[in-house]
């Protein structure tokens, strides 16, 4: 799996994935600011961005893809940082390949598995006739009888991508992720042999992916980790307050 990345700044490299319906322009503002003393590498995880479509997604296989990225780019160790969808695919890399990662950085997602909540999403994004649309106002508009939040419909829309005949496609390969969603994306991530490598989790004040009472399950897969909370922030930490997100990155690196 070749997947896309970017990559920027000089140092240390500290690697970074995307959450669900994301890409690696969504943490790109936050990548320019710890450039300055880190080699940022910002990946488009399978079945998102320019990266392969498959059917398949687990969090297993994209353990394997950010492995097999690491090697072909000669990277033996790095600083893992992982949001959301992401950072599940982080602690299962952690789990699976220890050696490979010198610090890991959880952003507001725990280790359980979660109830269905992106239902109304999956319906919305099925609801755009892309064989129908002109310019991206028609496929907003037709977004808008499902999603009223503005943040959440332009979060969307960057997936929306025009070739050059004038049709649109989205850059999420949408049927693999609606079929691995139920099975898949919201597991639990699961390990006979616990990560003991340094952790930090990160959550958003207003968040509640990861709660005081899913702390003692994951000090079980990862003993050696520290919680910090993000003031005024919801799920979107790196959206909501970057500034309080890259401080406590910087500290905990």
């Amino acid at each position: 799996m070749l997947l896309n990345f970017k990559t920027l700044g000089q140092g240390k490299p500290l690697i970074i994935l995307h959450g669900l319906f994301g890409m690696l322009d969504n943490w790109q503002s936050v990548a320019k600011v710890l450039e300055h003393d880190f080699t940022l590498y910002l990946v488009d995880q399978r079945n998102h961005g320019k990266s392969p479509h498959t059917a398949q997604h687990s969090y297993k296989l994209m353990a394997e893809d950010l492995r097999d990225f690491m090697l072909r780019e000669g990277i033996p160790q790095s600083n893992i940082l992982g949001h959301s969808m992401g950072g599940k695919t982080a602690m299962q890399f952690a789990l699976d390949f220890p050696e490979m990662v010198e610090k890991l950085i959880i952003v507001d997602i725990g280790i359980k598995r979660y109830e269905s909540g992106h239902d109304h999403i999956f319906e919305a994004l099925q609801s755009v006739q892309l064989n129908n649309i002109t310019n991206r106002s028609d496929a907003e508009l037709q977004l808008t009888q499902f999603i009223h939040q503005p943040g959440v419909k332009q979060f969307l829309l960057k997936n929306l991508t025009r070739e050059p005949d004038g049709t649109y496609h989205w850059k999420f390969n949408l049927a693999a992720l609606n079929d691995n969603y139920e099975n898949n994306i919201l597991s639990a991530i699961n390990s006979d042999i616990p990560f003991e490598g340094e952790t930090l989790f990160i959550r958003g004040e207003n968040s509640d992916y990861i709660t005081f009472e899913d702390w003692p399950q994951i000090l079980q897969l990862f003993p050696n980790a520290n919680l910090s909370t993000v003031n005024d922030a919801g799920h979107w930490v790196h959206a909501d307050n970057p500034q309080s997100l890259i401080k406590i990155i910087q500290e905990f690196l």
